[in-house]
């Protein structure tokens, strides 16, 4: 059985994540955009309560994301590549569409790929994540979305 990470592998190679890795790049120009799509994928990670094992741990994985994407964003967090960048939007834009290789209205599934994509962020740039949450835990946290 894949594991959570790999079938975000999957799904980044797809041809509709390539779409929105397009459109990341042309997002991340745009302070607003950018911002909307942090709170849409604040609320939509927020809304998906699920007690099953591991979906926490993904939600909070997700949570993660969205607070590097808005550091980065406010320019509080840099020294970051912009191909992390580009790739934490994408995740996100994917996470926010409705338009998703498993639609989100299929209860459980729907949601399933949405976090696998978000695992298979997380695992692909561990380093990075692990410099932005040590930037975190040293008192650089905008986290005013996350309240």
């Amino acid at each position: 059985m894949a594991t959570l990470s790999e079938k975000g592998a999957r799904i980044a190679k797809n041809s509709l994540f390539t779409f929105f890795l397009k459109r990341a790049a042309k997002t991340i120009g745009k302070p607003a955009r950018v911002a909307l799509v942090v709170k849409e994928a604040v609320d939509k990670l927020k809304d998906h309560d699920n007690p099953k094992p591991g979906v926490h741990q993904a939600i909070d994985l997700g949570l993660t994301l969205v607070r590097f994407v808005s550091a980065w964003a406010q320019g509080h967090y840099r020294g970051v590549s912009p191909m992390t960048v580009v790739s934490a939007v994408a995740v996100l834009l994917y996470v926010v569409s409705p338009i998703d290789l498993v639609p989100d209205f299929i209860p459980v599934l729907g949601f399933g790929d949405d976090l696998a994509l978000i695992a298979w962020f997380i695992n692909r740039f561990r380093d990075e994540m692990m410099k932005f949450q040590a930037w975190e835990k040293a008192g650089g946290r905008p986290d005013a979305l996350m309240r």
